[in-house]
Formats: structure tokens, sequence, C-alpha cells
């Protein structure tokens, strides 16, 4: 190389030392940008952003929707005893959780006096009786029969005075008596006809109104004396307490001595065999209930669910509350369950047989209520799909359009997703499954 070759190179290699960074630095990068342009140059390129999400294909199977109320434990029947007078209570035959029988006396008032009344109109009740078949039985037959009596006399009379009037009429016409005679027996025969209308009279009375009349006084008297021996019967039973139903004995307020008022509660008697979990439920969800439906009980207290029935819907709105009164029917002859528990009940609805189903996370509900799911297509991307569902049960929905059975639903991370954003099916981020997997890639890491 020569001297001057040399002096050359090296005040080029001097200035550009001398050149500012910046300059270098720009002329670098063009350079570069140069380069990447040239025949042979590969571009990079930002690869897609593919989302984890769960998805499942719909199932086909039995669906039941379960409708959730509040409820609270009535007994089956109950009845609180009020007694009809005011009187001391003599004696209590059962205390409180006494089992009972329908008809059992369960406690006796004060009815001294009530019993002396019943025993006074008693014996007025039997002298009415004895009165009533003395008349019926001895003076009316007697008093019908002495007017017939004296009806045939008046006409025996009555004929005899006839035949008299008769023969004299005929001895006069021949001379033989004098008119005074004939005159003296027209006279008697007028009297006993006179005696013979009066006679058939009474006893046409006697047998059309006297004997009529004459049975009602006597059967009014006695029925009046019944009336009250029954009244004072009744007053001396209303101070015997019984049970009008079988069951359990849940209140008794007095004790023995204490005076119990008419019209206020002295026993309380509940038939808890059975118990009725009250519940008020709208009227739209009532539709898709019916006698008999199962129903399930968390009562408080009790680990398993109680199993019910629908055993009544009313057939009327409550006017306050314009719900619907539904009556769960529960066994309960072991006693554990007791009346006033509240309890959340679980009625099974409408079952639908072979239903499409899906996983109720996997549905998406949009502002305005339209409801929609997120479905994995042949491309590996997602696409929005609108649904209309049916019945549901805890878990599942049911579809009845929207999609099919070999469509693939997005379970999990659907919430955000956006159409046609590249996913794939994997386990959700935390589930022991995807931590089984980030360990073995860490291990082959």
């Amino acid at each position: 190389m020569t001297d001057s070759l040399k002096m050359t190179i090296s005040q080029s290699a001097s200035a550009a030392a001398r050149r500012p960074f910046a300059i270098r630095l720009a002329t670098a990068s063009a350079v570069a940008f140069a380069l990447c342009y040239m025949p042979g140059c590969k571009k990079e390129t930002t690869p897609p952003v593919e989302v984890t999400v769960q998805a499942e294909r719909p199932e086909r199977g039995t669906i039941s929707e379960h409708i959730t109320v509040d409820a609270i434990l009535a007994p089956l029947a109950q009845a609180a005893i009020e007694p009809k007078i005011t009187a001391p209570v003599r004696k209590f035959y059962v205390q409180r959780g006494s089992k009972v029988k329908e008809g059992e006396l369960l406690a006796v008032l004060e009815n001294t006096d009530l019993t002396a009344a019943a025993l006074d109109n008693k014996g007025s009740y039997i002298a009415a009786q004895a009165a009533y078949d003395t008349a019926t039985k001895a003076q009316v037959p007697e008093d019908v029969q002495k007017a017939e009596l004296d009806f045939a006399q008046a006409k025996a009379n009555l004929d005899l005075n006839q035949s008299i009037v008769n023969s004299r009429k005929q001895l006069f016409a021949e001379g033989a008596i004098p008119g005074r005679d004939l005159d003296t027996a027209q006279a008697a025969l007028v009297q006993a006809r006179a005696a013979y209308d009066t006679a058939d009279k009474h006893l046409e009375s006697m047998k059309a109104v006297t004997r009529e009349s004459a049975l009602k006084a006597a059967q009014g008297q006695l029925s009046s004396a019944e009336g009250k021996l029954k009244v004072a019967d009744a007053q001396v039973s209303y101070s015997e307490i019984h049970s009008p139903i079988s069951g359990v004995v849940t209140d008794r307020p007095l004790f023995a001595g204490e005076t119990a008022a008419a019209g206020a509660p002295l026993l309380t008697v509940m038939d808890t065999s059975s118990l009725l979990a009250k519940a008020h439920v709208a009227q739209n969800v009532v539709q898709q209930m019916k006698v008999g439906d199962e129903a399930r009980l968390q009562v408080p207290g009790v680990a398993d669910p109680v199993t019910a029935k629908v055993s009544l819907i009313s057939p009327a709105l409550d006017p306050g509350s314009t719900t619907v009164e539904v009556w769960l029917k529960i066994d309960n002859k072991a006693g554990t369950l007791k009346v006033g528990t509240p309890v959340k009940a679980l009625i099974t609805g409408r079952t639908v047989e072979s239903a499409l189903k899906i996983p109720r996370e996997a549905v998406i509900t949009a502002q305005d209520g339209s409801k929609s799911v997120m479905v994995v297509g042949s491309d590996g991307t997602a696409h929005k799909k609108a649904i209309t569902l049916g019945i549901s049960d805890d878990g599942d929905v049911q579809v009845l359009s929207g999609v099919m059975a070999a469509d693939t639903v997005i379970t999990g991370g659907a919430y955000g997703l956006d159409e046609g954003t590249k996913v794939k099916v994997g386990p959700a981020e935390g589930s022991d499954e995807g931590k089984q997997d980030a360990s073995k890639g860490g291990e082959k890491d």
C-alpha cells in the first residue's frame, strides 16, 4: 500500500470519528432498513392472540324446573279449645305435650249448679211425659167416647118421640085421643130433636177440633219440658272439655282452680303427625306447579333435606300480597319437625324429557335481556349465537333454539370475548388440571 493511500484512509477514519453520534446512528438505521428490503430478507410479524377457554357440547337429558320459596311449618290440624261457660277449672287430665285422641276428656269445670238444674228439668220432663200419656191414652179417648154415647142417646130419644108423634096422629085422626095428647107428643119431639142436634155438633167438634187440640197441647208441654232438659244437659256437657281432634297438647295457660273465661282459649291441641309448609308464591310461578309435585325442604338444624309434596294450591289470590298460598305436606310421625319453623322449600316444577341443555354459566345476558352463547367455530375462532331458553334447574338450562347438539359451546372465558377471537379449549387458570399442565411444562423446561 502506498503512503498516499494510507494517508487517505487515515484521514477518512479521523473524519468519521469526528462525526456526531446521532449522525452515525441515523446512518446505521438507514443501512439496516435498506438491507431489510434486499432480496432474501424476511419480515417479522406479530403472532395473533389466542385465548384459552373452556367448552363442551350440549347434552340431551331430563331437566326439571326448581322453584325456591320461603315457608313456615304449620300443623295439619289445630284446635284452640274455648269453653262456652265461665267457671273455675275443677281438674285437668292432660299436661302440655300430652298425646290425646279425638273425644278424650281433657278438663272438667265446676258444674254442681248446672247438674242440679239439669236434675230439676229432668223431673219436669218426666211429669210432662206422664201428662202426655194421660191425655193421649185416657182423657181424650174418654171424652170422645162420652160424646159418642150422648149422640147415640139423643138419636134414640129422637126416634122414640118421632114414633110417638106418628102413632098419636093416627089415634087423633080416629078420635081415640084428645088433641092435648098429640100436642104434648109433638113438644117432646121438638125437645128430642134439639138434644140430638146438640149432641151431633158436640161429637163432630170433639172429633175434628177438640181431640186434636188436646193432643197438641199435651205434645207441646212435653216438647217444652224436653227442650229445657236438653239445655240443662248441654250446660253440664259444656263443663266437660273434650278434644275435637287427635294430636298433642301444645298449650295450657291455666292451672286447676283458676277461672276459665268463656271464649278464651283453655287448651290448644295440634295434629303434628304431618305438617304443612305454607308458602306464598307469585302467580306466574304457580302456573308452573300442580298438586303432587315433589319438593325438598331445608330445615334449620336438620342436615339432610326433608321430602314433601304439594298438597294444595289456593284457587284465589291473597288480597293483601296478590300471591297464591301453596301448602307442602311433610310426614312428621317421628316428631322431629316443630310447628312455626321457617324453612326454605325447593319445589320441582315442570319436567322435560330429552331436553337439549347447556350449563347456566355459558349463557350471556345482554342489557336488553336477550340471551346468547359463544361457540367455537370450525376455524378455531369464537362466534356469537342468539338462543332461546326454556326451563332451568340448579346448574343447567334448556335450549329451545339457537344451538345444536354438534356445537361446541364456550362455558368458561366467554365474558368479554369478541367475535372472531382465536380460541383454544383448555382448563381454566388456577384449576387443578391447569396446575398439573403447568407443572409438567416446567419439568420439561
